[in-house]
């Protein structure tokens, strides 16, 4: 492997991880809750109508509510590392 493509391998992985809990935040997912009038209050408000009136626990709004009041699990930072190193990976391919 090319030093290029291993500097895009973890730049990928650095940049999506320290991305992450701001791109939570300004969709709306916050320590305080989710943000009024947010892409997040949106996703709630569609979770909520596909499941009967409640967000279901364990689910994916759940989850990254979690993640945007708390941080993200080791497991949720190596998954956001292990996406933004492919990422980097595949740009490194076009660029």
């Amino acid at each position: 492997m090319d030093p290029l493509t291993g500097a895009a391998i973890v730049g990928g992985a650095v940049g999506a991880v320290v991305a992450a809990p701001v791109v939570l935040g300004a969709a709306g997912f916050t320590a305080a809750g989710v943000a009024a009038g947010s892409v997040a209050a949106k996703v709630m408000s569609a979770a909520a109508v596909a499941n009967g009136g409640a967000v279901a626990a364990g689910g994916l709004v759940a989850a990254l509510q979690s993640a945007g009041a708390a941080g993200l699990s080791m497991a949720a930072t190596a998954a956001v590392a292990g996406v933004g190193a492919a990422g980097g990976f595949v740009a490194r391919l076009f660029f």
